[in-house]
């Protein structure tokens, strides 16, 4: 991976766009994640895929759209534990194996959201 590309630049945005799909499928089908959301799964579908494009290096119609993205903040209504992490960690991992990008972008994107997953924890 060049450290001058993005991963944005390395995956392009159709890739971005069904790893948000593919994560909220496994949201779906995992009953104590799927209690931290609406029903309709859509637009926190739309606005994941917007935040993961800005924050790859792509388009910033996420902040554009929505304001600066304080994600804890934004999280700090929800009990966030460390079991919580885990379930959101795997149905974003099943995501991501889910893509078949390279084995350095896979690695380089599961190092942010280990990093966002811990930094969400709000309770022991």
């Amino acid at each position: 991976m060049n450290t001058s590309q993005t991963i944005y630049d390395l995956i392009g945005e159709a890739k971005i766009r069904l790893l948000s799909k593919y994560f909220y499928q496994e949201v779906a089908r995992n009953e104590d994640l799927k209690k931290l959301y609406p029903e309709n799964l859509e637009p926190a579908e739309d606005h994941l895929f917007l935040f993961l494009l800005q924050v790859f290096g792509g388009p910033e119609t996420y902040s554009d759209q929505r304001g600066h993205p304080p994600l804890r903040m934004r999280h700090a209504k929800w009990k966030i534990d460390a079991d919580m992490r885990d379930h959101w960690m795997n149905a974003m991992l099943v995501a991501l194996d889910q893509l078949h990008v390279d084995p350095k972008v896979s690695k380089a994107m599961m190092n942010y959201f280990v990093k966002a997953a811990n930094h969400m924890i709000n309770h022991a």
